[in-house]
């Protein structure tokens, strides 16, 4: 058992220590220009969100942009609430260009299809996908734009972080496990070896979107309609994904309010990781699953095994200052400061066990998200 514990905890510690020194090979991009080449369509799905809407409509109305250059797409998904009210009333007495069309059911993915009635109706070269209850950055665009001449781009992979509100041990322990999967972003992109994106914050070529088929081959999975569309860009042009390193290009989202959003949230996310296509998401996500089913063994052992007590303290020690290390680095990145790691210590005890109830709860029970169920 301690030989075991012992291979496992060795495997994630060179993956994150190799997240961590690829995190810092990402360049970070600085805008130098002040005039703009290429147009977007701003594509932004949503059913039901009375609640969130009104920040992200006060920050697209304030892109520093040109009005003409971008457009913006609501595809309203059988909402009952005011959504739509809300939309028109901000932006219909602004220059902004937007359309609200409704979402045409084709697969059991709402979110795909409502991506596929955009794309199909946009004008512009660019797509970019966000959420409704996000906040987009003055100086998007123009990040997104310069940056995309310099490299060349056919997709780029923008940063996304939640905005903190409070500092209950919930939102702190989102915040902690947000910041771990955009460390292991960047440093996938800084390793060559990228597997996560966030379609909080994704923008591609519409040409090579249509040239790949979009979503073709898993319109039947509810969601992953950010990790698969980044799959297939990805395999057809490795050299033309990238990841936009830059504070002025950070999409702000919300942590979800009850632990019973969580989960379900959770499960989605789950779901679809058995169909990842590229073999490191794979490989990354059956070597996070086992550490975390050493490191519960490992706080068994230490008060049943006489013999190893100390090794297996020894390992769970090493996961901690691992995951702390990555987490630190993300955190200084996006906030400046270490201040916003709370609870880390309960966090991280706690963490394995939720993620393998995360994981049972996925294999047996169906899952909600926006008031539908859906099956892994």
């Amino acid at each position: 058992m301690i030989t075991f514990v012992f291979i496992i905890t060795g495997i994630y510690a060179i993956l994150i220590l190799s997240f961590s020194v690829g995190f810092k090979k990402v360049s970070v991009f600085k805008s130098q220009k002040k005039s703009y080449k290429n147009s977007f369509s701003i594509v932004i799905p949503f059913r039901n969100e009375a609640k969130n809407l009104q920040p992200l409509l006060d920050s697209i109305k304030n892109l520093k942009y040109t009005k003409s250059q971008y457009e913006c797409i609501f595809i309203d998904d059988d909402s009952i609430d005011k959504s739509v009210n809300i939309i028109h009333q901000n932006l219909d007495k602004t220059n902004i260009h937007y359309s609200i069309i409704s979402n045409i059911r084709k697969s059991n993915s709402p979110k795909k299809d409502a991506i596929n009635s955009a794309i199909s109706i946009a004008k512009f070269d660019w797509i970019i996908t966000t959420d409704a209850d996000c906040i987009v950055p003055q100086y998007w665009l123009c990040q997104i734009d310069e940056f995309s001449e310099q490299n060349n781009s056919k997709m780029i992979v923008g940063p996304v972080m939640y905005q903190s509100t409070n500092f209950s041990f919930l939102e702190s322990f989102q915040l902690l496990d947000f910041l771990s999967l955009q460390g292991a972003t960047l440093g996938g992109f800084g390793i060559k070896k990228p597997f996560l994106c966030n379609g909080a914050n994704l923008a591609y070529k519409k040409d090579a979107f249509i040239a790949l088929k979009g979503f073709h081959g898993n319109e039947e999975i509810a969601s992953g309609d950010d990790i698969f569309l980044f799959e297939k860009f990805y395999k057809k042009n490795p050299t033309e994904v990238h990841f936009l390193k830059s504070k002025a290009a950070i999409v702000k989202t919300k942590p979800v309010n009850t632990w019973s959003e969580l989960i379900q949230q959770r499960m989605r996310w789950a779901a679809k990781s058995s169909s990842y296509n590229l073999k490191t998401g794979k490989i990354v996500g059956i070597i996070v699953l086992l550490t975390n089913v050493v490191f519960i063994i490992s706080m068994i052992e230490i008060f049943s095994s006489h013999e190893n007590s100390l090794s297996f303290l020894y390992c769970l020690i090493i996961k901690i200052l691992l995951d702390f290390i990555l987490i630190k680095q993300t955190s200084l990145y996006y906030f400046g400061s270490s201040k916003k790691i709370r609870y880390f210590e309960l966090g991280s005890l706690f963490y394995p066990f939720f993620s393998i109830y995360i994981v049972l709860r996925t294999i047996t029970s169906k899952y909600n998200w926006k008031g539908r169920n859906f099956k892994k």
